[in-house]
């Protein structure tokens, strides 16, 4: 009996491994891909690229028109928020709400973290960079670093190169973009720890965000059983029960178990009788 269990317990594992692994990566959309078609919905999204390292050689241009590469930028936990600054919609809100959070944040900025805003539009001028900063530096209720939170611009192979580094997909469309809303943190020597989906994050969040990109943690296991069960939805801008996928998922273990259970169980030969007739 105890073997039996040993087994059912085992095998129960594999399967919510294998469960886990062919979920796939979690990806966010705007609200202006909801509605896309199939091709469009493969063409965008983020592909997690956790723990893997983003290339620091890369050069920008800042808010000034100088020339700066990211390992000069990302010397301490950064908060990567790629966007484009002619953006009449949702990059607007994403940073303007990043610009409450750090507000709200309990954690030193240009000491203990930085932010950089990355324009995917290779055709942004540091004009452009300086007017957005500009605008949420000057929003802020307490006076925020210039050095805190950076705005670049760049060429369209520099900018692929970053993007592709961490797995973040957009399309243009017209003289718009089809992108995802999510920020990425990374540590001190360019590792990607944490994805942040959304418009807004909550300032426990990003403060745990940075507390892993400090440690140089990446991912956790807990983490990939919550990215699991929940599902952001880009129109509620939150995470939400996927009902679907865990009743799925314990019909899918507990016919297992039960097969599982009836293929022990039916190999045990019948004793026989100890008693002589």
């Amino acid at each position: 009996m105890v073997n039996l269990m040993l087994k059912l317990s085992n095998l129960l594992i594999l399967l919510i491994t294998a469960l886990i692994v062919c979920a796939g990566p979690v990806s966010s959309l705007n609200s202006a891909t909801a509605t896309a078609g199939a091709e469009q919905d493969q063409a965008i999204g983020v592909d997690e690229r956790l723990g893997l390292k983003i290339p620091l050689d890369l050069s920008f241009r800042d808010e000034t028109g100088a020339s700066v590469r990211l390992a000069d930028l990302v010397t301490m936990p950064t908060v990567i928020m790629p966007v484009y600054y002619s953006c009449s919609n949702v990059c607007v809100f994403q940073q303007a709400r990043m610009a409450s959070t750090l507000q709200n944040l309990n954690r030193r900025p240009n000491e203990e973290y930085r932010v950089i805003s990355v324009s995917f539009d290779e055709n942004e001028t540091p004009q452009m960079a300086a007017r957005s900063k500009r605008t949420y530096l000057t929003a802020m209720r307490t006076p925020f670093p210039q050095e805190g939170w950076r705005f670049l611009t760049g060429d369209a192979a520099t900018i692929r190169r970053l993007t592709d580094a961490i797995g973040y997909r957009f399309q243009r469309s017209g003289k718009e973009f089809l992108h995802p809303v999510a920020s990425v943190v990374v540590s001190a020597d360019g590792k990607i720890i944490r994805y942040l989906y959304g418009v807004s994050v909550l300032p426990k969040n990003l403060a745990l965000a940075i507390a892993e990109a400090r440690e140089g943690r990446s991912g956790s296991a807990i983490r990939s059983v919550m990215e699991y069960c929940f599902t952001y939805d880009p129109q509620q801008n939150g995470y939400v029960f996927n009902l679907l996928r865990v009743s799925a998922t314990v019909v899918i273990l507990t016919a297992g178990c039960f097969l599982a259970f009836l293929l022990l169980t039916g190999k045990k030969k019948p004793q026989r009788s100890s008693k002589k007739r």
